[in-house]
This record gives structure tokens, sequence and C-alpha cells, in this order.
């Protein structure tokens, strides 16, 4: 798709259902996001989540999508301690988790683990600009390579994670201007999120533009309005539910062949006797 110019569409997923959207709709890309750990799983950041719920998540992405090619995210932690760990927990997300591919956040401090899971047969997804594991250092979630500086280092991780191998980079809140530099610097895929048109693919937190989630970045369309429709859906369920509306006879109901039904009134009435 690179090669012909076709644009290559991504989304994240968390769970069966999800992943089986993804499939139905045709897209390209499932990526099993540490952004579950916000969206899915309620906690504060995605540091907080640790490789074994990943693991449980993409095991149930995986049951859910055949088509599309499957990354999972490397959370925080499973590959700073030491370049062991990290392969260790790589080869996990692909044995255990059903993964295809992993995504590393990251540049010149995660080459030597890029360089190792390519030579032993793991394709890398590389994640530059906006890193959300590194939120923290990055004073909070902003845009990134706004200054000369920033945005040449930006380039100069991009291009380093090219050469270790990795398959393709996503590139997050970046200007759109830096975003095309680097889409012409590299050889491989950029895919966007917050940064530019140009880029190879695109990719967006399913949560965020399904609209289920009051408050979404900028860079985020939403498509749908489920944090409205849900909503409404279950109210109209319990107030159904409170007024008998719901359910319905013969509609949302079974019914019983009348000769057996009078045989279990006999029956019944037979064992009030007894009692």
């Amino acid at each position: 798709m690179y090669m012909t110019g076709t644009p290559i569409s991504m989304l994240t997923a968390y769970d069966y259902h999800s992943a089986r959207y993804l499939e139905q709709a045709g897209i390209d890309i499932c990526l099993v996001g540490d952004s579950l750990a916000m969206v899915a799983c309620g906690y504060a950041s995605t540091n907080e989540i640790g490789m074994d719920e990943m693991l449980y998540h993409c095991r149930a992405v995986a049951r859910g999508a055949k088509t599309p090619f499957l990354i999972g995210d490397m959370p925080f932690g499973s590959h700073q301690a030491s370049l062991e760990t990290g392969v260790t927990n790589a080869i996990r997300m692909i044995r255990e988790g059903g993964m295809e591919a992993v995504k590393i956040e990251g540049g010149k401090d995660v080459l030597p683990l890029v360089t190792r899971l390519v030579d032993i047969g793991i394709p890398v997804m590389g994640h530059i600009g906006l890193m959300p594991q590194r939120q923290s250092a990055l004073s909070g979630f902003r845009v990134q390579g706004k200054t000369a500086e920033s945005a040449l280092q930006i380039t100069k991780d991009a291009l380093a994670l090219q050469e270790a191998g990795a398959f393709a980079v996503l590139i997050e809140a970046l200007p759109s201007r830096v975003a095309e530099s680097l889409v012409s610097d590299l050889r491989i895929p950029t895919i966007g999120i917050g940064a530019s048109s140009a880029c190879a693919g695109q990719v967006l937190v399913q949560t965020d533009m399904l609209g289920m989630t009051e408050k979404v970045p900028r860079f985020c369309k939403k498509y749908a309005d489920l944090a409205t429709a849900v909503p409404d859906a279950l109210r109209a369920y319990h107030e159904e539910v409170k007024s008998r509306s719901f359910p319905e006879e013969s509609t949302n109901t079974y019914d019983m062949p009348e000769e057996e039904w009078r045989r279990f009134s006999e029956l019944r009435a037979e064992l009030k006797q007894q009692r």
C-alpha cells in the first residue's frame, strides 16, 4: 500500500467487539494501544497498565480481528529496565497475545531493542513526537516539534528508527510542516495522529472517533456521538422496564405449545395438592 501510494487506515481496538467492528469496516491495521488503560480500564494514565493486562486485551482483539494487521503496544515498564526484558515481553506479545508486530515509543534510547527484535523476526513500529508514556517529561499532552531544535531531534529519531529496522513510524501531535518533512525524508510508512494528511496512513483512538468520550483531542474527528446515543438507549430501557412496556409479549417473549401448557397445568395442580 505504501509503495503504491494507497492511504493506510489504522484504528485502535481493545476487546472482541471493537475488533469485530474493525474487521467489518475493512480497516487495514488494528492497534491494541496502551490508550486502553484510560479509555477501557479507567486508569489515570497509560503508564498504569501492565504487561499481563495488555496481553489479556491483545488476545481478545486477536479473536475478533482476523484480517487487519495486528500491532500491540509495548506498555510502560515492559522494556525500559533492560534489553532482555524488552525482548522477552515482545515475544510474549507475539506468542501469548496473538499480535503480529509491536509498537514502541521512543527514539535513540530504544534503538538497541528495535534492532534486536527485527533481528529475531518481530516487526516493530516506532512512535515519536508526543509519546503518552512520557507525557510528564514532555510537559503534558502537548504538540511537539514546534521549535527548530526539537523538530530536528524528532527527525533524527525517525531516521534512526528507520535504520534500526522499524517497518513504519507513528508520528503524533506534530506541526503539519514537520510531519510532511518526515514523510519526504523517510523510506518507510508514516502513520499520523495529529500530524499531516501527507502521511502514508492515519490512526485514531476508536472510542474518541466514535464519540464515546466527552472530550476528544483537537486532531480527532467525531464520526458518531455514542456518548449521547448510548446513555439515551439505556435510559429508554430503564423507563420501559419501570413501565412494564418491555418485554413486549409475543415480540420479546417465547410461546409454549397449547397441549404442553395444558399438561403442565395438570402437573402443577397435582403438585399444589401434594404440598
